[in-house]
């Protein structure tokens, strides 16, 4: 099997039945069948070979999500080529590298605005000979800018073309990572890779023709392009698309979904908006909702521990379910049978709290280079605080230093034209060196304790892992992003971004001038505040894990100013140099 024809088995089984749901500008959501989006991939597939096209040629990706993207990637795999996905916020010369790197002969964008990228830097990509649009183009189209419309009507009068026989072993995509150090890489995936995961994922998580996605997250990232993209396409599943990012709320209520993909961004956004709304109500409201979380806390806690609620607790339940979490419900459009949280570290309490609200959050892990699955929490066996149990069909040790290894049909073919980082990660027995730290525990499941790369080795060779640290700082309502630094010092600091809106709020509340958020920030009534949240939430962590120093910033870290990647990582190098002095000035007596 490949993935082109797990997706014809699909468009017969399943025609007439929604595949895809896009919303128009202005408009409403609109369907798109199994047998139409068949039809789409057909001609589009049929265009490329028009294009001369052949086996193993790569074709870029530069948009968000929409039908085209998903019309271009089975129309590349269809007509034997690989598909190279990128980012739609990455730079015209992000762009370029990639392009260069993967040696693509065409690339679709989505908008005037990415084709402007691709036009700036076109000729230092001499592999690149074509580029289509998936918007109309008014007025002359620029030189080799062809109209995805044009090309899918190419390809229905094109006569029969002698397909090249895919194998299950071919290249399917070479996906560059995001790159919080270095220049990206290329990860080889082949077809069999994607559907040793699928096959394994679907025997854990049953997804079926009764459920809708709601697709947000980018499909240039793996995480997406397999649970929200191959999975519900191949089980006969709906996909709607969301506007962007900022309208995911309003599509959440108009779409419905019973599964969704995110990473905990959204969910601990969501977690803030309730206790913030909270906050902001009468006594009695606070104390209905602390009430209703206690019960919901009840309950939760004895199906974790596989025992039925008695009968009083079920009846408190069914009141606090009404009083205080229909409207959470609500929000998520009434239907969700469960959220699947990826791409980063879930904090445990945001988990505990959705479970407490009858929501249930399915933490997996894995890695680009992992198509991308090798743990995953399910239905039937989950745990908070770890990312589950390994998938079927797979191998999992933890090294002596602590270093998750895997072995499998997940792990990728190996780096585009870099057999040297490839030697680097896959060892001459087949494991896979995950670079990320952790532990399995008594019931087999998997818990993370940091990357590699980022624990701080203090100056009196404490090793200090900031995931953890970091994770339970967030959960003030005060701190919005942090970044521990301290490698090589005599003890931990921080880079602290507030949460400015709940700040501000509690500074008005306590005669704190809030005109001039810089200097509200050096005010010793916020510093003591946000001392006194760090103090209080890491007693539970050793002395030397101790946040002993901080800075406030007055801007948040940005895909914008390339200190997040666009998974929402901090690219902490980048940061590292960006406030070098700020650190420095941190750490005054060991200057």
């Amino acid at each position: 099997m490949t993935l082109i024809s797990m997706f014809e088995q699909s468009v017969q089984k399943y025609g007439n039945k929604p595949a895809l749901a896009h919303k128009p500008k202005g408009g409403t959501y609109l369907d798109i069948s199994y047998a139409e989006f068949g039809e789409s991939v057909d001609a589009f597939s049929k265009g490329l070979n028009v294009l001369g096209v052949q086996k193993g040629d790569r074709i870029a990706i530069l948009s968000e999500n929409r039908p085209e993207w998903a019309i271009s990637d089975f129309g590349i795999l269809k007509a034997g080529a690989v598909n190279v996905p990128m980012f739609s916020t990455l730079t015209a010369a992000q762009v370029g590298y990639i392009l260069k790197d993967s040696g693509a002969k065409i690339i679709c964008v989505s908008t005037k605005d990415q084709l402007e990228k691709v036009i700036a830097i076109r000729d230092k990509v001499p592999s690149l000979e074509q580029i289509i649009i998936f918007d109309s183009i008014e007025g002359k189209s620029p030189e080799s800018v062809l109209e995805f419309e044009r090309i899918c009507h190419r390809g229905k009068e094109a006569d029969a073309l002698e397909e090249d026989e895919t194998d299950k072993d071919d290249i399917a995509t070479i996906i560059y990572t995001s790159g919080t150090t270095g220049n990206p890489k290329g990860v080889m995936l082949t077809h069999a890779n994607f559907l040793s995961n699928f096959n394994a994922c679907k025997t854990l998580i049953d997804v079926g023709e009764t459920d809708v996605l709601l697709s947000f997250l980018p499909l240039s990232h793996v995480f997406e392009r397999l649970g929200g993209h191959y999975v519900p396409m191949f089980s006969g599943a709906k996909i709607a698309y969301a506007e962007s990012t900022f309208t995911v709320a309003q599509n959440m209520q108009e779409v419905s979904p019973t599964v969704m993909l995110s990473v905990p961004r959204l969910y601990e956004t969501m977690h803030d908006r309730v206790l913030r709304a909270v906050q902001a109500g009468s006594s009695l409201k606070q104390k209905i909702f602390h009430w209703g979380v206690s019960v919901g806390s009840a309950v939760s806690s004895k199906i974790q521990q596989g025992k039925k609620p008695s009968a009083l607790l079920q009846l408190q339940q069914g009141i606090a379910d009404k009083l205080v979490f229909a409207k959470l419900k609500a929000a998520t459009g009434g239907q969700l049978r469960f959220f699947v949280s990826g791409g980063a570290a879930l904090p445990q309490s945001i988990a505990e709290f959705f479970h407490a609200a009858g929501i249930l959050i399915l933490e997996g892990y894995g890695l680009t280079e992992t198509s991308p699955v090798i743990s995953l929490n399910h239905p039937e066996k989950w745990k908070f605080g770890t990312v589950g149990a390994p998938i079927p069909g797979i191998e999992v040790q933890i090294a002596e230093d602590g270093e998750i290894l895997t072995r499998g049909p997940h792990v990728m073919k190996g780096y585009f034209n870099n057999e040297d980082a490839t030697v680097e990660v896959i060892d001459g027995e087949g494991w896979f060196h995950t670079g990320d730290i952790g532990i399995i525990d008594d019931d087999g499941f998997i818990k993370i304790t940091d990357r590699k790369k980022n624990i701080i080795v203090l100056s009196n060779g404490k090793n200090v892992a900031p995931q953890p640290i970091e994770s339970e700082l967030v959960q003030s309502p005060f701190i919005d992003q942090i970044m521990l630094v301290g490698n090589e010092r005599k003890n931990v600091a921080a880079l602290i971004v507030p949460n400015f809106d709940a700040l501000k709020s509690w500074a008005s509340e306590n005669s704190v001038d809030t005109s001039d958020i810089p200097e509200m920030l050096k005010t010793r009534e916020v510093q003591q505040l946000i001392q006194s949240e760090i103090r209080e939430r890491l007693t539970d962590f050793a002395d030397f894990e101790q946040v002993r120093r901080f800075v406030l910033l007055e801007k948040e870290f940005s895909q914008e100013e390339d200190e997040m990647t666009p998974t929402l990582k901090l690219k902490r190098n980048v940061i590292f140099e960006k406030y070098s002095d700020v650190i420095e000035g941190m750490y005054p007596e060991e200057a």
